[in-house]
């Protein structure tokens, strides 16, 4: 059930206080700070109140895309264990130019062990190591094998380069004929 659109209609003074109180409750981008704006009714030239109320918002240093995507990119990394590509994208989604984008992965990733985060990224996620296979019970193998992509998928999801995934599942041991088919597959 979708919610009834509000009526009521905000002159720029008031857009300004709506935004004020949207980057109160969580940092924002240009751009999603802009799509929650043009969601309202305003009096007058829409566009014109809403690029009026993010450059007073600039100005004020309230907001910055720089300092969101620094401080975004900070907390994924240190707090949720991604890796650069999975930033990288969830930026891009929030909108954030891809020179910002470059220059603070460049600076938040500078000098990072991609595969410890990688393993500090697994050990939070409490993922173990895909049981070895008995090579006599066909059900075994699956079933290692299903382990052993789920935590592939999971790894690439989260933004760890291919190289990177296959050396931690190299050094569990898994089978090299599983690794090259997750390889190609992601190549696809």
């Amino acid at each position: 059930m979708a919610f009834a659109r509000s009526k009521k209609t905000y002159d720029p003074a008031q857009l300004y206080e709506y935004a004020v109180q949207a980057l109160g409750r969580r940092m924002r981008t240009v751009a999603e700070l802009k799509r929650l704006l043009r969601q309202r009714n305003v009096e007058g030239d829409r566009d014109a109140a809403i690029e009026a109320v993010v450059t007073k918002l600039k100005d004020q240093r309230y907001l910055n895309d720089t300092q969101f995507a620094s401080t975004y990119s900070t907390l994924r990394k240190d707090n949720n264990k991604f890796g650069r590509q999975r930033v990288i994208t969830d930026l891009k989604i929030k909108g954030v130019h891809g020179d910002i984008i470059e220059k603070t992965i460049s600076a938040t990733y500078e000098g990072v062990d991609e595969e410890a985060l990688a393993r500090d990224y697994l050990r939070r996620k409490r993922i173990k190591q895909p049981a070895a296979a008995n090579r006599r019970d066909p059900d075994s193998i699956k079933k290692s094998q299903k382990e052993t992509a789920r935590v592939f998928r999971m790894l690439v999801r989260a933004g760890f380069r291919t190289g990177t995934i296959i050396k931690i599942l190299k050094n569990w041991n898994v089978e090299d004929e599983m690794l090259t088919a997750l390889q190609e597959e992601t190549e696809t």
